[in-house]
C-alpha cells in the first residue's frame, strides 16, 4: 500500500517580537500599557510629591518677608502673597506630573528605585496623566493671570509663560534640558529668583537686598533637593540615556556640590542675623541639614537618599519661614 504523499510547506518565520518600552511606531516614546491597574487617590497625592512642595512655598514665605520690610508698616498684601503661593504650588504639582508623564512614556522610570511614578508603574494612563498635568499648568496660569489685573505688570504674562514652559521641557519635548545637565540650573532661576523675586515685587514694586539674599538660599536649596534626587538614580539615568549634572560629575562631587548647596544658605542667613537677629532661628534648619548632608556623603541605598530628600525638603521650609518672621519682625 503506497504511503500517502505529504504537502510540504515552507517553515513559518515566527513573527519578530514587538521590543519591550516600543509602540507599533518603535518610537520609545509610543510605549504600550496593555495593563493597566487603577490609581488610587493616594496613588495621585504620591505623584504630586507633596513633601517636595517647600521648594514652591519656601520662595513665597521668604519673597513676602522681604516686600514687608521695603513696604511702609502695617501695609500688608495678603491677595497678593496667596495668588504667588497658588501660582507657585500649582506649577510645581503640574511639572511633577508632567515629568511624571515625560520620563515614563520615554521608558525612563521603567527601573527607578525612587518615589513612586504614575505612568511608569503602569497605574494611570499617559494620557490622564498629561491631562492633570496641563490642568495644574492651568490653574498657575489662571492665579497668574488674576495677579496680573491687579498689579496691573502685564509683563508677569511673560515671566508666567516662560515658567510654565520651562516647567514642561524639563523632561518634556524632543530635547529636554534636564536630560542635558541644565536641571539644576533652571531651578535655581525659577525656584530660588524668579519664585522669590516675583512674590517680593508684586507685594513691593522693588527688589531689596533681603530679597536677593534669600532668593539666592532658598534657590540653593532647591538645586539641593535635585541634587540628592539625582544621585540616587545616577546609575539607571546612565543607562537611560539621561545626562543630568550627576551624571556628568560622578558621584563623589555630585554629594560634595549637595553638602555645599545646603549649607550656604546658613552662611547667608548668619549674615542677615546682623541686621535681623531672628533670623538667627533659620540655624534651626541645621537640625534637618547636617543629618541630611550626612546621609549624603555615606548613603548606599536608595532609601537612604529619599530620606534625604524628604529632610532637603524640611529645611527650605525651616529656611523661609525663619527668615519671614525675621523680616516681618
Amino acid at each position: 500500500m503506497a504511503a500517502k504523499s505529504q504537502r510540504l510547506t515552507p517553515p513559518q518565520r515566527p513573527k519578530a517580537a514587538r521590543p519591550v518600552g516600543r509602540g507599533s511606531s518603535g518610537n520609545p516614546a509610543a510605549k504600550r500599557y496593555e495593563k493597566i491597574r487603577p490609581a488610587t487617590f493616594g496613588d495621585w497625592v504620591a505623584g504630586a510629591r507633596i513633601f517636595t512642595l517647600s521648594m514652591s512655598v519656601s520662595p513665597v514665605l521668604v519673597g513676602t518677608g522681604a516686600a514687608a520690610v521695603a513696604n511702609d508698616p502695617g501695609e500688608y498684601h495678603w491677595v497678593r502673597a496667596l495668588l504667588c503661593l497658588a501660582v507657585a504650588v500649582c506649577l510645581q504639582i503640574g511639572v511633577n506630573y508632567a515629568n511624571d508623564y515625560s520620563d515614563g512614556i520615554r521608558g525612563t522610570d521603567e527601573h527607578r528605585v525612587g518615589p513612586f511614578r504614575l505612568v511608569g508603574s503602569g497605574k494611570a494612563r499617559p494620557k490622564t496623566v498629561l491631562i492633570v498635568a496641563l490642568s495644574f499648568f492651568a490653574l498657575a496660569a489662571l492665579a497668574g493671570l488674576i495677579l496680573t489685573v491687579i498689579t496691573g505688570l502685564w509683563w508677569l504674562l511673560a515671566v508666567g509663560a516662560a515658567a510654565i514652559l520651562a516647567g514642561w521641557f524639563y523632561t518634556g519635548g524632543r530635547r529636554p534640558y534636564g536630560y542635558n545637565a541644565l536641571g539644576e540650573l533652571f531651578v535655581f532661576v525659577f525656584f530660588g529668583l524668579v519664585a522669590t523675586l516675583g512674590t517680593a515685587y508684586v507685594q513691593s514694586f522693588t527688589l531689596n537686598q533681603e530679597a536677593w539674599l534669600g532668593a539666592v538660599g532658598v534657590g540653593l536649596i532647591s538645586v539641593a533637593t535635585l541634587i540628592v534626587n539625582n544621585i540616587r538614580d545616577i546609575a539607571q539615568d546612565r543607562e537611560a540615556g539621561k545626562r543630568t549634572l550627576t551624571v556628568l560629575l560622578g558621584d563623589t562631587a555630585s554629594r560634595v556640590l549637595y553638602i555645599v548647596c545646603v549649607l550656604v544658605p546658613f552662611g547667608i542667613a548668619v549674615w542677615l542675623a546682623v541686621f535681623y537677629p531672628v533670623a538667627w532661628f533659620a540655624l534651626f534648619g541645621l537640625l534637618a541639614a547636617l543629618p541630611a548632608a550626612l546621609i549624603v556623603a555615606t548613603a548606599r541605598t536608595a532609601r537612604e537618599f529619599v530620606l534625604a530628600l524628604k529632610l532637603t525638603g524640611l529645611v527650605q521650609l525651616l529656611f523661609g519661614a525663619a527668615l519671614l518672621w525675621a523680616f516681618w519682625k
